[in-house]
C-alpha cells in the first residue's frame, strides 16, 4: 500500500462473459491508453464460451492476468473475486463492452486528490446527459455529484469496496447491484461522482442482450432494490417561478436535496432553463402545460418512474397552480406548497441579525 503522498497503485478489473470481439477491443484500448498508468489487468472470465476463452488465452500482454471461473457467477461476484486478488490502492472496474478513448485517469485521480470523502468516480459515456457539463455544479476536482452509482466504468478505493462487502451477490447475474452499492456508500457518508472531462465508449447489452431473460432479470432485481430502499421510488415534480439554486432558502433546498440523496429524482420546471443543477438526479425543463402533462403521464408500466409528489414553489402562476392541483387530485398525489413570504421572512431574519451585530 502506498503512502498518502506517493502515486497510488491502480489495477484494472474486467469481468468477461462472451462477446469476444468487444472484450478484445476493451483490453486493447486499456493497454493502448492506460498501460503506463496501471499495474495489472485482472480478467475474470465468467465461464464464457470456447471462442472468448481462446481469445483471452491467446493474448500476450504481460500486464494481463486471466482467471477462468469454473461456472457462471454473475457480474457482482465476478468483480468481487477479481478485486479480492488485487492489493492496489484503487481499482478501475470496466465492463467488457467499454472502449477507452484516451487516458482519463488523471482527471479521476485529480478528483480523489481534491476530495478525501469521494469513494467512487466514473468517466462519462460520450453521448450521455452528463456531457452537458456546464449545467451542473462542479465539485472539488471537477467532478459532478451523483447519488445513483452506475457500474459500467468506475475507479473506486479498494479498501472502501472491500469494507462495504463489494457487490451484493443476491443480485445474481447483474443489474442494480451497482445502484445498491451506491446507496450503501451514501449511507456511510461517502461521495460519488462522474467526471465530464473523462469519456469512454460503451456498447450496452453485449453480454445479456435485451431479450426475455434480460427483462425478467432487470424486473426481479429492481424489485429487490426498491424493497430495500423504498424512498428511491420518489419522483418529485417541482414547479417554481424564476428561482435558481442560489435563490432557494434552506427550507426548500434541503428537502429537494434529500429526495435525490435517497435515490429519488427531482424534475424542476422553471420559466427559463436553470443556469446550474446540483447533481445528476436533478432534471430541469420549461414549465408549461405540455411538459407537465407529459411528466404526469410517464411511467404507467413502471411505478418507480411515475411522478408521486408535486411541490409548488413561490412564483408559480395561478393557471399552473390550477393545473397542478387538478393532477394532484386526479392521481391522489402528495402535494407541498411554499408561499413567497417564506423566502422574504428568511431574508428579513438575516437582515435583522446583521443589524444587531
Amino acid at each position: 500500500m502506498t503512502s498518502e503522498t506517493a502515486t497510488p497503485i491502480i489495477d484494472v478489473v474486467i469481468p468477461v462473459y462472451n462477446a469476444a470481439e468487444l472484450t478484445k477491443r476493451c483490453i486493447d484500448s486499456v493497454i493502448a491508453y492506460l498501460g503506463s498508468s496501471i499495474r495489472t489487468i485482472h480478467i475474470q472470465d465468467d465461464a464464457s464460451g470456447v471462442e472468448t476463452r481462446a481469445m483471452l488465452d491467446n493474448l500476450s500482454y504481460p500486464q494481463l492476468h486471466v482467471y477462468h471461473a469454473p461456472e457462471n457467477q454473475g457480474y457482482g461476484k465476478s468483480v468481487n473475486d477479481a478485486v479480492a486478488r488485487s492489493d492496489a490502492d484503487w481499482v478501475l472496474v470496466l465492463n467488457s463492452d467499454i472502449e477507452v478513448l484516451n487516458n482519463f485517469l488523471p482527471w479521476l485521480c485529480g478528483a480523489y486528490a481534491a476530495d478525501p470523502r469521494l469513494a467512487v468516480i466514473s468517466p462519462t459515456e460520450g453521448d450521455s446527459v452528463e456531457t452537458q457539463a456546464s449545467r451542473y455544479v462542479r465539485q472539488p476536482g471537477g467532478y459532478i455529484a451523483t447519488y445513483r452509482f452506475r457500474g459500467y466504468a468506475f475507479l473506486i478505493r479498494r479498501a472502501v469496496f472491500q469494507a462495504m462487502g463489494g457487490f451484493d451477490a443476491q443480485f445474481g447475474r447483474g443489474y442494480y447491484e451497482d445502484t445498491d452499492l451506491g446507496r450503501r456508500l451514501d449511507q456511510q457518508g461517502w461521495r460519488m461522482g462522474v467526471h465530464p472531462d473523462a469519456t469512454v465508449r460503451h456498447e450496452t447489452g453485449a453480454s445479456f442482450g435485451r431479450g426475455k431473460a434480460y427483462r425478467e432479470l432487470v424486473q426481479r432485481n429492481r424489485l429487490l432494490y426498491l424493497s430495500r430502499y423504498p424512498l428511491a421510488r420518489q419522483n418529485v415534480l417541482t414547479v417554481s417561478g424564476n428561482s435558481t439554486l442560489t435563490d432557494l432558502p434552506s427550507k426548500i433546498a434541503d428537502p429537494m436535496e434529500q429526495v435525490m440523496r435517497q435515490g429519488g429524482r427531482l424534475h424542476w420546471l422553471t420559466p427559463a432553463p436553470l443556469p446550474q443543477l446540483s447533481c445528476l438526479q436533478m432534471r430541469n425543463g420549461t414549465a408549461g402545460f405540455k411538459t407537465i402533462t407529459k411528466l404526469m403521464l410517464r411511467g404507467w408500466l413502471r411505478e418507480d418512474k411515475r411522478i408521486n409528489a408535486v411541490w409548488i414553489l413561490p412564483g408559480v402562476s395561478a393557471g399552473l397552480r390550477i393545473l397542478l392541483t387538478l393532477f394532484v387530485r386526479l392521481r391522489r398525489l402528495e402535494m407541498r406548497e411554499w408561499q413567497g413570504d417564506q423566502r422574504e421572512s428568511a431574508q428579513q431574519q438575516d437582515a435583522d441579525k446583521r443589524d444587531t451585530e
